[in-house]
């Protein structure tokens, strides 16, 4: 009997889980200190997933890498140079959606390029929860050059007041509601098919759950954050 995490889409989905993930917990400490050497990782990255691709055995994980490598390039641009910027969050991570689009009419990577479309739901889904709460200005001053830590902490609490209002609850309840059932939504789509010719569905829905999971956790330590102030 093959065991659940031994199937080829269990394996996609907690990997697109993982790298949607890696980001926050990898590439933000860089990029904030060496924000050129997250960029020049990005040609890495790409090289590694071509390369991947040609080799039909690992066509699949080298078609994840892309669409990683493209998420990868957004949050270099965009926490390198932009991002006391809020403005700006969504277009730049969006920045790679043309060939997305182009790959997707061509057959390319799909994989990949729906990794990336569930990677942008996620995010664009956070950032509607910020403009809704009217967190912009604390995200901007947080991440002002020559910010202290005790001060970013102090920004930090008084965002988590707002985030604790009745409608800080009502909207963090919808917007997860939202994540979840696009979610599974996407596995509903690759459950009922042939494993192996939808593993994109599995690759979409492991982004959205998992960034549902990143933005808890992100929640969570803001609250021990606030509670060394």
């Amino acid at each position: 009997m093959r065991l659940p995490w031994a199937r080829t889409s269990t394996r996609m989905f907690l990997s697109a889980g993982a790298l949607v993930s890696l980001p926050v917990f990898a590439q933000a400490p860089l990029v904030r200190y060496a924000p050129w050497v997250s960029l020049v990782l990005t040609l890495g990255w790409l090289g590694v997933s071509l390369h991947l691709i040609s080799l039909r055995p690992y066509r699949n994980w080298g078609s994840l890498l892309y669409g990683f490598t493209l998420t990868w390039l957004a949050g270099s641009l965009y926490w390198g140079w932009l991002r006391a910027e809020p403005l700006w969050h969504m277009p730049i991570e969006a920045i790679a959606l043309p060939f997305v689009l182009w790959g997707l009419a061509r057959g390319f990577a799909r994989i990949g390029n729906y990794f990336f479309l569930g990677s942008l739901f996620g995010t664009a889904i956070t950032d509607l929860y910020i403009h809704t709460m009217k967190l912009l200005p604390f995200w901007r001053q947080a991440l002002q050059p020559g910010v202290s830590e005790r001060e970013a902490l102090l920004l930090l609490e008084g965002a988590l007041e707002q985030m604790q209002t009745g409608v800080g609850i009502a909207a963090a309840i919808v917007l997860s509601a939202i994540l979840w059932t696009v979610g599974n939504m996407g596995l509903r789509f690759a459950g009922d098919r042939r494993e192996d010719a939808q593993l994109h569905w599995w690759a979409f829905s492991g982004a959205v759950l998992f960034t549902l999971l990143v933005d808890g956790l992100f929640a969570i330590g803001v609250c021990l954050g606030s509670s060394r102030v």
